[in-house]
């Protein structure tokens, strides 16, 4: 029987009204939107991850890159071999091949203008669900840069300019001032060169040898008006000439000097404070023998050096004097060949050395001058003179302000050991100030001009003619120092061609006056303060020598004649006087290091001895034993100065 209308009516409308069955056909119409959205969410995020550990590799590379260029400006603008590959081994140090599933890895650097390493690294991603959608890969690039930035920044270099800087490393063609002077024009150009626009750089210099020529950069009330000399004046007005012969003007025209070079070694004897026979090295003359000792007592193989001398001509000049009369000059030439030796101690080892002439030739002037003998007495003594003209009659080497003899360097009291004061200021006593260099008037008592005889305090009244050691040969004044000053190639290049190698070497009085110079709170405090509150000065000192310390206790330096003076040495000390000099030095360097001055030793042509490395530090000290080390060791100290750093 057929359904009722009504029964169909009502199925109908209740089939409309039925909701259950919808759920599914939902669901399976949002599936490919949801797959869509978490696709991208997922794929989106690898990307990232790639892309930010990309960029920590980019930026690795051309840090390394920068770093490994340093200062040493390429000379074109392509980046070299060598820096490349540094920058191309960070990079994949940090970002591997397929790493993440990657494909196409690159990684270009770009050497710009400014010296810059730019790179851009890119990669291609597989994607894992957008694939489903058409997108199968994604593009990840970023790019990056380095710079090498200087901040303001102060460089003192304290540079030793004794005689043996004449001499000529093995395998060099210049001696070694023309190499220091060479290396340091070019660290000077890589230096201004690598700087930002914004910021300073100075540079000053403290040549040193037995003293310090610091008398331009003091003001006068710095220094005192009168001084005790050991010196000499006439008990007597009686006088008679005669004659003074010496040598001068002495040249090189051709041939060779060899540098010392070590032949053998062997142990040094030990004398105990008892039975010492003689003082210890650089005090040979005037010593005690009272302290322990080391003594070299093997046998110096005897000098093979033949000498030819020539007479190539004669002149006469007005000698004014004292006392006035007539001058003659023999113009001379001299031929040597052959080899020289000499036994020197370093610590507890003899070294030794030999140095060899091979057809060298040199001019010189033999000069005869008028000379006044007096027929009666001198009176030698601790003399006073009015030195407040010293500005202009003096040296301008200085001889330090109040000191003691020191036992302990681990306990130091500076009130008396004024000079070990780095940021040490006069205050108007005498025992504060400077005393300046004459050695015109210095006479050592009781020595011979041969170095003959005793030193003695005492006052001595005789018509002998003690040593003038203030003009023996390491008694040198060098070259005037420069404070910290913004300085261009014409400049830099002028000054180093004033430095001339001359005298002893005392590495204590150089690190002193580097140190003093280059404190940001001494006497130097107003012109050393920082530029700019945003970015403060880092201060660094480069200290070159090309020997160890070479004392004598005739010479005549920036503690008077140690044998004499006394004032922070003796014969009698338990200390040797090399002892004395290596413990002040490293006892200043401790002290400027305290000012956070960065400390950089360089050895060129010697050794680094162990005061030099404690007082350096790990990696700031350098051994160079040719023009090409020594450039190396520049350069490595310039791109530590450098702040290294990724710009974009």
């Amino acid at each position: 029987m057929p359904e009722p209308l009504s029964s169909k009516s009502t199925f109908l409308s209740r089939l409309l009204q039925d909701r259950s069955g919808n759920t599914l056909a939902i669901v399976a119409a949002a599936i490919a939107p949801l797959l869509a959205i978490t696709g991208s969410a997922v794929d989106i995020g690898r990307g990232y991850v790639t892309e930010s550990r990309l960029q920590q590799a980019c930026d690795a590379g051309v840090l390394a890159a920068r770093k490994t260029l340093g200062s040493d400006l390429p000379p074109s603008s392509k980046l070299l071999d060598e820096v490349r590959t540094v920058g191309n081994d960070f990079f994949d140090l940090n970002f591997p091949d397929e790493r993440y599933g990657t494909e196409s890895r690159s990684f270009v650097m770009t050497l710009e203008e400014d010296f810059a390493i730019s790179g851009r690294a890119s990669v291609i991603l597989p994607t894992a669900i957008m694939r489903i959608f058409g997108k199968e890969t994604i593009d990840v690039g970023v790019a990056c840069q380095s710079r090498m930035n200087f901040t303001n920044l102060d460089v003192m270099m304290v540079l030793d300019v004794t005689g043996s800087m004449r001499n000529t490393n093995d395998g060099d063609s210049m001696p070694r001032i023309d190499v220091m002077r060479s290396v340091i024009k070019e660290f000077h150009g890589n230096l201004e060169a690598s700087k930002a626009p914004d910021t300073r750089v100075r540079y000053g210099f403290v040549p040193y040898s037995t003293n310090v020529n610091i008398g331009s950069l003091l003001q006068n009330d710095w220094v005192v008006d009168d001084w005790t000399y050991q010196s000499r004046e006439l008990s007597a007005t009686t006088s008679t000439l005669g004659t003074r012969t010496y040598t001068t003007n002495w040249a090189t025209v051709s041939g060779a000097r060899s540098s010392w070079a070590t032949t053998s070694t062997y142990e040094a004897t030990f004398y105990p404070a008892t039975s010492a026979p003689d003082p210890g090295e650089g005090d040979a003359i005037g010593g005690s023998g009272t302290s322990a000792s080391y003594k070299c007592e093997g046998t110096t193989p005897s000098s093979t050096i033949a000498t030819n001398e020539t007479l190539l001509g004669e002149t006469s000049e007005v000698f004014v004097g004292p006392p006035p009369g007539i001058r003659e000059i023999d113009h001379m030439r001299r031929l040597t060949d052959g080899a020289r030796y000499r036994t020197r101690r370093n610590g507890t080892t003899c070294i030794v050395e030999e140095q060899v002439d091979a057809d060298y030739i040199q001019t010189y002037d033999r000069v005869t001058d008028p000379k006044e003998s007096i027929a009666t007495n001198w009176r030698y003594a601790p003399i006073s003179r009015d030195v407040s003209s010293w500005r202009t009659t003096a040296t301008g080497c200085m001889e330090e302000v109040q000191t003691t003899e020191i036992s302990d360097f681990t306990n130091v009291d500076l009130s008396q050991a004024m000079d070990l004061d780095i940021d040490h200021i006069p205050n108007g006593s005498d025992s504060t100030k400077w005393r300046p260099s004459y050695p015109d008037i210095i006479y050592a008592r009781s020595l011979s001009n041969s170095g003959n005889g005793s030193f003695t305090t005492e006052e001595v009244v005789t018509s002998s003619t003690f040593a003038q050691t203030g003009k023996w040969w390491m008694s040198a004044c060098p070259a005037s120092a420069v404070n910290l000053s913004e300085m261009n190639a014409s400049a830099l290049s002028n000054y180093l061609d004033t430095l001339t190698p001359q005298g002893a070497t005392y590495h204590d009085i150089g690190m002193l006056w580097g140190a003093r110079l280059l404190s940001p709170s001494g006497i130097f405090a107003s012109e050393n303060t920082d530029v700019s509150a945003d970015k403060p000065t880092t201060r660094h000192m480069i200290f070159l020598t090309d020997g160890q310390t070479e004392a004598y206790d005739v010479a005549y330096g920036a503690y008077g004649i140690e044998g004499l003076d006394r004032r922070r040495w003796s014969p009698e000390s338990p200390m040797t006087l090399t002892q004395t000099i290596e413990n002040r030095f490293l006892f200043a360097c401790k002290e400027a290091k305290k000012k956070n001055i960065t400390m950089w030793i360089i050895a060129f042509g010697t050794t680094v001895n162990p005061t030099m490395t404690e007082c350096a530090g790990d990696g700031h000290y350098f051994t160079a034993n040719s023009a090409s080390e020594l450039d190396n060791a520049f350069s490595s100290i310039a791109r530590s100065m450098g702040d290294l750093r990724v710009s974009k």
